[in-house]
């Protein structure tokens, strides 16, 4: 699947013998864009992401990112509907289609609630961070680390289920890291691909003897679960100042005492996020203590999202 594409006159595409007629722009980064499109048969609506390949390795990566797509058949992981990559005067596409989220991404919530000086419902929270540690487990238990997690990367569907995406930076969870050569790749490497605000202390100084491995994650989500309670980042503003986030994260995190929810919520965050990956828990306690909290917790909806 996915060898066939053919760009076609008046905005309309074919991938695997379907048309799709492109409706708008919805998103833009460094390397790829992301389209919205409908299909022409079905009607129904699609992500079409397009990552521009500029080498060999760029392509490898779109390929590596393809894989992981269709490794994982989960309902809190988008899948990847098709697939295309096309060569034209010397570079090289690779088109992914993609289910569209018309709510967008748990981030967008958030900045919503934001705005309108609101905030989210504990109850919501735990629904929707229940789905995201449930992705993530699927994720852990094949041995890979998602190795960007943030709210960006998170999409909500119309019933509030969590869908992780962008799959581009993952890779084996457990890298044993021989030497100071090899330590320095791996630095530069998350400099690049794991966002620097949500970014695990271990990866900001990578020790040339060591083993680094899929708690990196527990860490980011930690940072997801504080923005879901505070609207932000535990490290947004520290960067947005321009100081330095490597010295921040290995501090405890600090929870504003205006925070309002419940104590086991807060005390599992303070659980989650300790600078020490050895301390670290793994993503099933995680999912246990939020199982926990939802069955303890009044009016509190504990069906799996």
């Amino acid at each position: 699947m996915g060898q066939m594409l053919c760009v076609c006159s008046r905005g309309s595409i074919t991938i695997d013998n379907k048309k799709y007629y492109f409706v708008q722009k919805l998103d833009e980064g460094g390397f790829s864009y992301v389209d919205l499109v409908e299909g022409a048969k079905d009607g129904h609506f699609y992500a079409l992401k397009r990552i521009l390949c500029h080498d060999r390795e760029g392509r490898s990566e779109a390929q590596t990112e393809v894989e992981m797509h269709q490794m994982f058949n989960h309902p809190n992981i988008l899948s990847l509907v098709s697939y295309a990559f096309i060569d034209s005067g010397g570079k090289t596409e690779a088109w992914l289609l993609l289910p569209y989220m018309s709510r967008g991404s748990l981030w967008s919530v958030l900045e919503k609630l934001r705005d309108k000086g609101s905030s989210m419902p504990e109850k919501q929270i735990l629904q929707i961070f229940r789905g995201i540690c449930s992705g993530l487990k699927a994720i852990h238990e094949k041995g890979y680390a998602h190795r960007d997690l943030k709210p960006t990367n998170v999409l909500l569907d119309e019933n509030n289920k969590p869908l992780l995406m962008d799959l581009g930076s993952m890779n084996r969870a457990r890298i044993e890291v021989k030497g100071s050569r090899e330590a320095m790749t791996l630095q530069d490497w998350a400099a690049q691909r794991c966002t620097i605000s949500y970014r695990a202390p271990e990866l900001f100084n990578v020790e040339s003897h060591c083993i680094i491995d899929e708690r990196t994650d527990i860490w980011s989500l930690g940072c997801v679960l504080y923005c879901m309670m505070m609207l932000e980042g535990p490290y947004d503003l520290v960067f947005q100042k321009g100081d330095s986030v490597a010295l921040a994260v290995q501090n405890p995190v600090s929870i504003p005492p205006s925070c309002r929810y419940s104590s086991g919520l807060q005390v599992l965050l303070s659980s989650i996020m300790v600078s020490n990956p050895q301390e670290r828990p793994n993503i099933s306690w995680v999912l246990d203590q939020v199982q926990d909290l939802q069955s303890h917790s009044p009016n509190t909806q504990t069906n799996m999202v």
